[in-house]
């Protein structure tokens, strides 16, 4: 017996490791949910014409590497995350065409470098709204996806099939719980206090801080989703209390000390 198509996703994501995959008919890209919504040119049809679903994956990132950033430690887990996704995404797009159904990968940025990003800051697929449509999370203050599961803490890559799936539900209810650490703590103040998309990123004030970062062989900055409260994750590496992100706070102190460490070390 045949087990249905997204089944057979399903499994292949646990086979690659991957915990988050979510499924969104294209057309539902065609009536916007809030403004301003995805332009025409930027939609799954738009990109590859035949497009009936859109399979979005996920990866968290780790919470006590990412507590480390800036640093060496946080962009090898970046980068090898990213890796991780677009040979996960190629081999999930090989298997559904071996399938018949006829099926594409999208890397994971769509951009080239922070030089190019700087002067368009505008990436031709946006995977966080791919994930909105595909159940798998909603959008926080920090204009980030958050996630039930890992917060904001999760890189996201799409693969577009002419297959017909059945698509995740959306999920409306709010899991931003507007205390606005992420607004806090930019280093750069590229966030406002409001939910998105009425309260965008300044992104190019963002994008010149990971261009520094970049230079230092230490971005991302992750400073944002560092701290957001919201994720099982926080439970499990026993992070529920935001003041052990105060490091003036000594009851802490041994985190603080070991991110320090890492932190002196990789980036110049």
């Amino acid at each position: 017996m045949t087990l249905p198509l997204q089944l057979q996703v399903a499994n292949k994501c646990a086979e690659l490791d991957i915990p988050l995959v979510g499924f969104a008919p294209a057309d539902r890209w065609d009536s916007p949910l809030f403004e301003p919504w995805v332009p025409e040119q930027f939609r799954p049809r738009a990109i590859y014409p035949g497009t009936n679903t859109v399979i979005v994956i996920g990866i968290p990132v780790s919470l006590p590497v990412l507590e480390t950033s800036p640093s060496i430690f946080y962009r090898e887990l970046y980068k090898t995350v990213n890796t991780m996704l677009d040979q996960s995404s190629l081999r999930i797009s090989i298997m559904l065409s071996e399938l018949g159904s006829p099926t594409i990968a999208l890397p994971r940025d769509g951009y080239g470098s922070i030089s190019v990003l700087k002067e368009n800051p505008v990436v031709f697929f946006s995977h966080r709204h791919a994930a909105f449509l595909a159940g798998l999370g909603n959008f926080g203050v920090n204009n980030m996806i958050l996630t039930p599961g890992y917060g904001p803490r999760v890189r996201f890559t799409s693969v577009f099939t002419q297959a017909k799936i059945w698509g995740g539900r959306i999920m409306h209810t709010p899991l931003c719980t507007h205390c606005m650490q992420c607004v806090t703590i930019c280093p750069v103040n590229a966030l406002q206090e409001e939910d998105y998309p009425a309260g965008l990123t300044d992104k190019k004030t963002c994008t010149a801080r990971s261009e520094e970062l970049l230079q230092r062989y230490i971005s991302p900055c992750g400073f944002c989703i560092r701290v957001c409260p919201v994720g099982e994750d926080r439970k499990q590496y026993q992070r529920e209390q935001p003041a052990i992100y105060d490091e003036s706070d000594p009851e802490y102190s041994d985190y603080h000390k070991a991110w320090e460490h890492v932190r002196s070390y990789g980036g110049k």
